[in-house]
């Protein structure tokens, strides 16, 4: 009987493909066009505030033009590199709301403003799209309406140009209207890459438990076989044997037939059975999704990695299992707690995790025997899969799980 195909290539190639919209990519591609427009916007601001610093009190429009272009590039650089997106969009919305507060009280000279809008309401669109990426959607909506306000009153006064109530209006709507452009797309593009993402997590779910059962059957056609070409076939030999040379060869194949029935339960139904890196991650981003606390996470070299399906299992639980220990006991009174999973591909297949946080930590060797989360739902659990879990933690300097498979894999660099 001809041997049906391996799974692990299907598994492999299904595990590869990416959705077009993911909201990794959404939050990627919303915070470097904020960075890339600030940066074009700001250049832009640069002829209209160095000509209004001489109505400020001397040295506040150089002061205010360095904090604000300062927040933008630190912010530019952020978006590229994609560290602390998020805490540099807060920072620039932030700075822009107490510069545009100040401003009344900077200007020295109303009447050298000539009527013209201060410089900082073309920043305005800038900082209502940075603060659509820091915060909820909520607290969003709230920042484009409260900032174009401010705004418009001052926009009333003499510092802010002594507009009429028609003209102030129209320039806070018109901010306003931008403001909530932005806010919908960003919003929708992120509740469709999460429906994206469910599905195609739901998928490869799906998929995952159908490759283990088609390799099931596989092997299960294969002892089939077995059993009927080698065991069955023995034993009507040896019950038609009547010469010691027909003895002797239903021996022979009774001892071909267990050696055949060693190897075939040596190799196991999952023998073929791979995943690759990928599938791992996005079931681990999905189970942070249930946690109502955050963790950053970080994946280094996840492509090209494939990884047995026992293996995947192991690391997934245990993994699970150290930021559940993290969420439940490394919290500390008054203080907050920052916990990242660092997911990394080791060559072509081997993987380690990392689950860390700067919490209260603790004493390992002070863990009573009878507290399994450690011992077992990690430590036993990798072992038993042919891994390593190596746990170090430390009384007010937080606790690291390494996770790593196969053995040797966590001091690969």
């Amino acid at each position: 009987m001809a041997e049906m195909p391996a799974v692990d290539w299907r598994v492999t190639r299904l595990a590869r493909r990416r959705a077009t919209v993911t909201r990794a990519q959404v939050e990627t591609v919303a915070g470097r066009a904020v960075g890339l427009f600030g940066l074009v916007f700001g250049a832009q601001t640069v002829p209209v505030a160095l000509e209004q610093a001489g109505a400020l009190v001397p040295g506040a429009g150089a002061a205010l033009m360095a904090v604000l272009y300062g927040a933008i590039v630190a912010l530019a650089v952020a978006t590229v590199t994609k560290v602390a997106v998020r805490a540099a969009c807060l920072g620039f919305a932030a700075l822009y709301v107490l510069a545009l507060v100040s401003w009344p009280f900077l200007v020295a000279d109303p009447a050298a403003l000539d009527g013209s809008a201060p410089w900082l309401y073309y920043l305005c669109t800038v900082a209502t799209t940075a603060a659509v990426i820091a915060v909820l959607p909520v607290w969003a909506g709230v920042y484009t309406l409260v900032v174009p306000a401010i705004y418009g009153t001052i926009r009333l006064l003499p510092a802010g140009g002594d507009a009429g109530p028609l003209l102030a209006v129209l320039d806070a709507l018109y901010a306003v209207v931008l403001g909530v452009v932005v806010l919908a797309i960003i919003t929708m593009l992120r509740q469709a890459a999460e429906s994206v993402d469910s599905a195609q997590e739901a998928a490869l779910q799906r998929y995952d438990v159908a490759a283990r059962q088609h390799a099931n059957e596989i092997e299960r056609v294969k002892v089939d076989a077995l059993v009927h070409d080698s065991v069955l076939t023995t034993l009507l030999s040896a019950a038609a044997a009547t010469s010691p040379e027909a003895e002797h060869l239903a021996a022979r194949m009774a001892r071909d037939a267990v050696q055949r029935l060693d190897e075939a339960g040596a190799t196991g139904p999952r023998a073929f059975d791979r995943v690759g890196l990928p599938v791992l991650v996005r079931r681990l981003r999905a189970a942070l999704t249930t946690f109502n606390t955050p963790f950053t996470v970080r994946v280094v070299n996840a492509g090209g990695v494939e990884l047995p399906v026992e293996a995947m299992e192991g690391l997934y639980s245990a993994a699970v299992q150290a930021m559940v220990n993290s969420l439940q006991h490394a919290d500390d009174s008054g203080l907050s707690t920052r916990r990242e999973l660092r997911i990394r591909g080791v060559r072509a297949g081997g993987c380690v995790i990392e689950v860390a946080d700067n919490g209260r930590g603790f004493d390992i060797e002070r863990v009573p025997a009878e507290r399994l989360g450690l011992r077992v739902s990690i430590e036993e659990r990798m072992a038993n899969v042919g891994g390593i879990a190596r746990i170090e933690s430390q009384l007010g300097h937080g606790t690291t799980v390494t996770i790593a498979w196969p053995l040797g894999a966590e001091g690969s660099a």
